[in-house]
Order: structure tokens, then sequence, then C-alpha cells
């Protein structure tokens, strides 16, 4: 038989409306941010983003993530120039001509100083067995879900952060040296807000609620 314990529930300090509403309005604040401040950001911080992103639930609870953290300038140099390799071939060749017409309001190209400027890169690595060789199940939502408490978990903080997904990432893995059950999913430049950022207005607006929700009520 499993075993169970008793469940302790967060119980925010105020009402619970008036906690979602607060924090609907932290998180509207989020941004993409392609231009990081120098000043450094502590070990102990990134720390607790990853304890929280870790925290995200799982399939069978494998936790199939592993969160890579860099702040090593000659290792981020690295990085930037394989990722941009990949970017010139992206912008030239394998995206379609919807596809860069797509980008064209944010302004990006093949150039990604952000790898080198931000003081710390975390990559997030796919697991597709266990350390010990087990099973996984559902990696990519599994560690779908964790990235997106990691983003959270930063914001809240006050950071910054970028989403960045140069294909094929295997440059990653090679550079960083991680085995082979390791896949990269996703590389988050992390950092402050360097001063006077700004942030393309297209990327500021979210659909309405009444396009991205269906409620079903039966009183």
């Amino acid at each position: 038989m499993p075993e169970f314990i008793a469940h302790q529930p967060y119980l925010p300090s105020r009402a619970p409306l008036e906690a979602a509403l607060d924090f609907e309005s932290i998180m509207k604040q989020r941004r993409t941010i392609r231009d990081y401040s120098p000043e450094p950001v502590e070990p102990a911080l990134i720390e607790s983003l990853v304890r929280s992103a870790a925290s995200a639930p799982s399939g069978a609870n494998k936790q199939p993530w592993r969160f890579v953290c860099i702040r090593n300038k000659a290792l981020q140099r690295k990085i930037r120039l394989a990722a941009e390799e990949e970017e010139k071939r992206f912008y030239k060749e394998r995206a379609s001509e919807q596809w860069l017409k797509d980008l064209e309001p944010l302004g990006t190209d093949d150039q990604k100083p952000f790898l080198e400027e931000a003081p710390w890169l975390v990559v997030v690595f796919r697991l597709s067995k266990t350390d010990d060789g087990g099973q996984v199940y559902y990696a990519n939502e599994s560690v779908g879900l964790a990235c997106g408490l990691f983003l959270t978990a930063a914001h809240h903080a006050g950071l910054a952060t970028l989403t960045h997904t140069p294909s094929p990432m295997s440059f990653l893995s090679q550079i960083l040296k991680r085995p082979e059950h390791e896949k990269p999913y996703l590389l988050i430049p992390v950092g402050w807000p360097a001063e006077g950022t700004q942030v393309p207005r297209f990327a500021t607006s979210r659909k309405p609620l009444n396009q991205v929700m269906v409620m079903e009520v039966t009183d």
C-alpha cells in the first residue's frame, strides 16, 4: 500500500480573489528582456529559483529535468558563438518567409549578445531516462511546467529572463559535456534588466480573456 501524509495547504494572508488579483498584476509586468545589467546575481538567488522550479509536478514524480547554471564568461562566449552559428542558418535557410515576417515586430536577428552579457545562463535539459536508467513519463510536459515556475520565480524576485531556443541545440550538450540521456530543452539568460531597457510594443500585447478561456458553468 502506498504511504500518504497529511496535506498542508498554502493559506494566503489575504482573501483568495485579492491574492489572485495581486499575483496577476505582478505577472502582467513580466517581459522577455534582451538587455542585461552587469550587476551580479548571487548564487543563492539562482539556487532558490531552481528549487522553486523543481517543485513542479511531473509524470510519476520522476522529475526529468536538469538545470545547468553558468556564471563563466569563457563558457558563455562559447555558447554564444555556437548559438549564433545556428541562428545564422535559421534566418538564412531554415525559417519560412512567414516565420521571418512574424518575427519582424520583435526586431530579432542572428546576433545574441545577451548570452554573454547576462550574469547567468541557465540551460534546462530534459532527461530521457532517470540517472539510474529508469523510465520517465510525460517528460516534455513536466520540464515545461518546471521552466514556467522558474520564469515566474525569477520575475517575482525582480530578475529578467529570456527563453532562447536556438535549433538544433545539441551544441549545448557538447559544450557542457552532458550525458546522452540529457537533451537540451531551453536556454535562459538571467539577470537584472539594464537601465533604460526597452521591449517591443508588439510583445506586450495579450489576447483578451474571451479568446483564451472557455468557461462552462452550471449553477
